[in-house]
């Protein structure tokens, strides 16, 4: 490992099981960063505990091994340890630049039209202002309180190394946006911005479709004072469709492949080319580091035909 490497990071959500596009994200994410001599962590983002199902986090761990992958130091689950990100909830509160919010879910679909790229609803501003503390939101109301992050109006740019600087306008797409649910579990925009800076994460490369996350994320960075990591946002594995892959599609889950009897190398390989890296037909996560080069992957989605997934199915290790 090189002085002053930069390091990386492969976030798993446990919620379903692993498919070949999440195959090809944790590939790349691994590959550039191992291939510059850079560290890479492990974190497992269980925060979600109405999806988060026994067995997934295992299940996880056995994909990315089986991919060859793997990582510095032991993993990081988020729910094993939550105080870094109170702390962070109660930096934001003490500085006036987030407030609890009583609305629930219902009350706020009522209030605003979903925002046309999405179909997520805007928040209005409705408590904007209103209390200073959870606490004084609950006694005056009888309700459990939300934490949110006040967002300022205008754009906020990202600059991704894949597509460039991108503007976002957080405020008019999604509006002040939810840190701390009323349940009391922490967001994933949070989550994820104070556990890669805690744990010293620099650079981030992951699918495209967490982009205008990326935007949230720095107003995040930004109010708590957090440096910005890299970002590289990938093209997404679509089906001929061109729809995204799905964790309910059990087909093309690692698991699945896995427990048939499919060489990972075959699947190594099958991300490798189809990111335009230089590999044999079946070759392993290490035999790809020597010429990997980022800036080979292609711009457009990636199309996961039904002769791919019929070779992929043929090739028993």
């Amino acid at each position: 490992m090189s002085a002053g490497a930069s390091t990386g990071r492969l976030a798993p959500s446990p919620t379903g099981r692993l498919h070949l596009g999440h195959a090809r994200s944790f590939l790349l994410a691994w590959w550039h960063a191992r291939s510059r001599g850079g560290r890479m962590l492990l974190r497992v983002e269980d925060l979600d505990r109405e999806r988060v199902k026994p067995g997934y986090v295992d299940g996880v761990l056995l994909d990315l091994a089986w991919l060859g992958l793997d990582w510095d130091g032991a993993p990081l689950l988020q729910s094993v340890d939550t105080s870094p990100m109170q702390r962070a909830v109660d930096a934001l509160l003490a500085a006036g630049v987030a407030y609890p919010c009583v609305c629930t879910r219902a009350e706020v679909a009522a209030l605003s039209a979903p925002h046309a790229s999405d179909d997520e609803t805007r928040y209005p501003g409705t408590c904007r202002g209103k209390w200073r503390t959870p606490d004084g939101a609950e006694k005056a109301t009888g309700r459990k309180s939300a934490v949110r992050l006040l967002v300022d109006d205008g754009p906020i740019e990202v600059n991704d190394g894949f597509l460039g600087a991108r503007a976002f306008d957080v405020a008019g797409s999604v509006g002040d946006f939810v840190v701390r649910r009323r349940d009391g579990a922490f967001a994933y925009q949070l989550a994820v911005v104070v556990d890669d800076a805690r744990t010293g994460v620099d650079e981030i490369v992951r699918g495209a479709d967490l982009l205008p996350s990326a935007a949230r994320q720095k107003w995040v960075q930004a109010r708590l004072a957090l440096p910005h990591p890299r970002w590289w946002h990938v093209p997404l594995v679509v089906d001929e469709s061109g729809a995204r892959l799905a964790k309910r599609r059990g087909d093309l889950s690692l698991a699945s492949l896995r427990e048939s009897g499919v060489d990972p190398r075959a699947v190594v390989a099958w991300a490798a080319r189809a990111s335009r890296q230089p590999c044999e037909d079946r070759v392993t996560a290490a035999e790809v580091l020597p010429g990997f080069a980022l800036e080979r992957v292609g711009r457009d989605d990636v199309v996961l035909g039904s002769k791919d997934v019929e070779r992929l199915l043929a090739a028993r290790a």
